[in-house]
């Protein structure tokens, strides 16, 4: 697998359109492949497909939009019994790489893999039961058009019956199960059973389907287009170099590329050989709850069992709080308010360390310290997880002193517990009631806290918290926390990166600080009843203190950089500079304006402003201010992601023009044009869009009420004829739609002007930049 990865990542940058993408990544494929072929065995029949679809479809992806693709490729091999085969599993990889970038992990490595799997499964004299599709699909990052150009239109796609998707939202590492389905819990079983060295979580599969990761696969696809089911796999390690240059094939270990390999073999291995393939449908029963224990061996049942389970342990739970609060009769009043009064300290402390850690973290992002844990993540860790267990203690510290004056130790220790299980069977009973698998977590939270202190309650009573008492209350609580340690690790492994190209709106001191003090919360819940047990808090308090203080202030001095251009392990700022000419055009096709200049925008909450004292002059530039009449705001975006911005604009003077895309336009459009365009069309006042040529014929708006249009095409594609259809009121002197063209230079010599050039040299070396030139065109008809 390493000389296949070495080889496509040498072709180095493989954008949609591109002649390293359609033809040098392509001929090395299929020259590979033959290969392959020449040597296997006479048990198998291998057959080669080169496809080009065209074709277009509306996804809610980004703020929804239409894609337009046309003559796209995709190399495709069928692995088959000599008798031939029925039904099918589908692996699929992409090829293809975001422009400026080699794309080892995002997707070579997976494409690498599966030529190795090719290649073992085709030398084995065992025959296989079903066919096993290999799909390199040479256009996912011009999201997602490839796999949709297959699974709606290649004569194969009809016999698939189950998929693996192999991706990557970092470099390297573990490859994380993140998504399965729809259904069909005898997926997530076979990967259970066959997968070596499982790393899976249905956490991470509802975070992801909850949609604030803004990413999506072609797992999508397939699901809603193809109506398959199947399991989507991601490496998730070091995402601060996802999508950059850094994203090298050296970068990736042998061991994690093995590990894959050997994973991902056993499955398709597992599914060709399976009964249950034929009929995957019939098998279309509810969701599955899955999870692995420390990557030893994976949990999986039934959403359904889950339920029964979650329920009977909440009403144990339930039980034996009632239970206790009715022992002895006459107290029973009294026992509950103590009860009530203790959950509601519990939860006036949540939410005061919530507020409190917040407005920190809102502190930081106000004076410009964004983002400083970005390259070091323990200075998150002792700013706001300091701050969050500092403010917990405080509140019960209180509590205890001024609330509960004189009260017996012992007996507020037993009531905090109990007020803590009592949140924790409420977590688990609403959790379960809305569906969610992740419901699981709480019930690790209620069964292993309630059988210790069932296991110790006599100790609970005694005056002072004895040894055997403590190491039995945390034998018993052993489980939750160590499952809990080894989620907190996965997530935050996955977001913390994200948090670096999220846009400049969503204030990532915020999410992390949040994220933070809901691990403190839920790591706190049964042993903040001990600030009630010990004699003193004080000294735990001051060093909390002492830890947030010194780190605040070193924070707020600047001296922890968010980025890095360390060799070994860097943590580059992504910003994005587009050189475009604008023209805005007439009713009557006039030129009424034209500009030029370089349009920057920082793909993080700090914008440019780390950028500035490097190249001054970004400072004397003009801020764009929104053209309120043109759609999107007159700027050539190539995904709606508008809202995610806040514009920063470097209007030079004198950048000489390039010429732009010849137009000819119509209501019916032909449009000659480079690899990748953006049509935007928004409808003037009164008038309405109703039909067009694209998707399934009905129009989709994009956030905000402007349509997009993602346009690409692979080599010699003819010239893009589409049609739009409006309905409009009788009388409109100032036109009834606004049409623009957005067109984008991803590669060749129209890239990267001299002035593009120029500005990319000065800046610093712990920044990514990717820049292309592009035009904007607007018209009124």
């Amino acid at each position: 697998s390493r000389g296949y990865l070495d080889n496509i990542t040498a072709i180095g940058p493989r954008t949609v359109g591109s002649p390293e993408n359609e033809v040098i990544a392509v001929n090395y494929l299929l020259e590979q492949i033959r290969g392959i072929e020449r040597e296997s065995s006479d048990a198998h029949k291998i057959s080669v497909d080169i496809q080009r679809p065209t074709g277009s479809f509306s996804i809610d992806f980004l703020g929804g939009f239409t894609s337009y693709y046309a003559n796209i490729t995709n190399v495709v091999v069928k692995l088959e019994p000599r008798s031939g085969a029925e039904h099918a599993v589908l692996s699929n990889c992409h090829f293809d790489s975001v422009p400026n970038t080699p794309g080892a992990s995002d997707d070579a490595v997976s494409c690498a893999v599966m030529l190795e799997i090719l290649n073992t499964l085709s030398k084995s004299s065992e025959s296989l039961q079903h066919a096993v599709i290999f799909l390199f699909n040479g256009a996912e990052e011009n999201i997602l058009q490839a796999s949709h150009g297959f699974i709606t239109q290649h004569e194969w796609a009809k016999s698939i019956r189950a998929f693996i998707n192999l991706e990557a939202a970092g470099v390297g590492g573990k490859e994380l199960v993140f998504q399965t389905g729809p259904e069909n819990p005898w997926l997530v079983q076979a990967y259970v059973v066959a997968a070596k060295h499982p790393f899976a979580s249905v956490v991470a599969q509802e975070i992801f389907q909850s949609g604030i990761i803004p990413a999506d696969t072609d797992f999508r696809i397939y699901r809603d287009f193809g109506n398959v089911p199947g399991i989507d796999l991601a490496f998730i390690e070091n995402g601060y170099i996802y999508h950059t240059k850094y994203d090298t094939s050296d970068r990736i270990l042998t061991d994690s590329i093995q590990r894959a390999g050997d994973n991902i073999l056993a499955v398709l291995k597992y599914l060709a050989t399976s009964e249950k393939l034929a009929k995957s449908f019939e098998y279309r029963h509810g969701n599955v709850v899955f999870f692995d224990i420390l990557g030893l061996f994976v949990l999986a049942y039934p959403a359904r069992v889950g339920t029964i389970m979650n329920y009977i342990t909440a009403a144990i739970a339930f039980f034996y709080l009632s239970k206790k609060v009715l022992q002895p009769k006459p107290r029973a009043v009294h026992n509950l308010k103590k009860l009530l009064t203790a959950f509601s300290i519990t939860l006036t402390s949540w939410v005061c360390t919530l507020v409190a850690v917040l407005m920190v973290a809102m502190f930081v992002s106000i004076i410009g310290r964004a983002l400083s844990w970005y390259t070091h993540f323990y200075v998150s860790v002792s700013l706001y997880g300091t701050a969050a267990a500092a403010k917990l203690i405080l509140v019960h510290m209180l509590a205890k002193k001024f609330f509960y004056k004189n009260v017996n130790e012992q007996y507020l220790g037993d009531v905090f517990f109990d007020a803590s299980l009592m949140i924790w069977s409420i977590a688990l009973a609403v959790l379960t009631q809305m569906g969610l698998c992740s419901a699981f977590i709480c019930t690790l939270w209620v069964a292993f806290p309630l059988l210790t202190k069932l296991m110790i309650h006599k100790e609970f009573s005694q005056k002072g918290a004895t040894v055997k008492f403590i190491v039995t209350y945390l034998l018993g609580m052993f489980v939750p926390y160590l499952y809990m340690l080894y989620l907190s690790w996965t997530v935050f492994e996955m977001f913390t990166p994200v948090m670096g190209r999220s846009g400049s709106e969503i204030p990532p001191d915020m999410v992390l600080a949040g994220f933070i003090v809901i691990f403190t919360m839920i790591l706190s819940s049964y042993f903040i009843n001990f600030t009630y047990l010990v004699k003193s808090t004080k000294t735990t308090l001051v060093t909390l203190t002492t830890v947030f203080v010194v780190t605040l202030i070193l924070v707020c001095s600047g001296i922890f950089f968010p980025y890095s251009s360390d060799a070994a392990n860097p943590r580059p700022k992504r910003v994005f500079l587009q050189h475009m000419s604008r023209r805005f055009h007439d009713l009557d096709g006039n030129v009424v304006r034209s500009d030029s200049g370089i349009w920057i925008n920082g793909f993080d909450y700090n914008g440019i402003s780390h950028i500035t004292p490097h190249v001054p002059e970004i400072n004397d530039t003009i801020r764009t201010p929104c053209e309120e009449q043109a759609p999107f705001c007159g700027l050539p975006w190539i995904l709606p992601v508008h809202f995610m911005f806040r514009f920063r604009m470097s209007k030079v003077a004198g950048f000489h023009r390039r010429k732009p895309a010849a137009v000819a336009i119509s209501y019916t459009s032909r449009i000659l044009s480079p690899s990748h365009m953006s049509l935007y069309v928004r409808p003037r006042a009164g008038s309405a869009l109703s039909r067009w040529s694209l998707g399934d014929g009905m129009p989709v708006a994009s956030l905000g009420g402007d349509y997009f249009v993602f346009y690409s095409h692979g080599l010699h594609a003819a010239p893009w004829r589409f049609w739009v259809e409006l309905t409009a009121p009788e009388k409109h002197s100032d036109g009834i739609v606004s049409l623009a063209i957005a067109a984008h230079y991803f590669f060749g010599e129209d890239q990267k002007s001299p002035q593009l050039y120029a500005l990319l040299e000065r800046f610093p070396n712990w920044t990514f930049s990717s820049g292309w030139s592009c035009t904007y065109d607007l018209f009124v008809f």
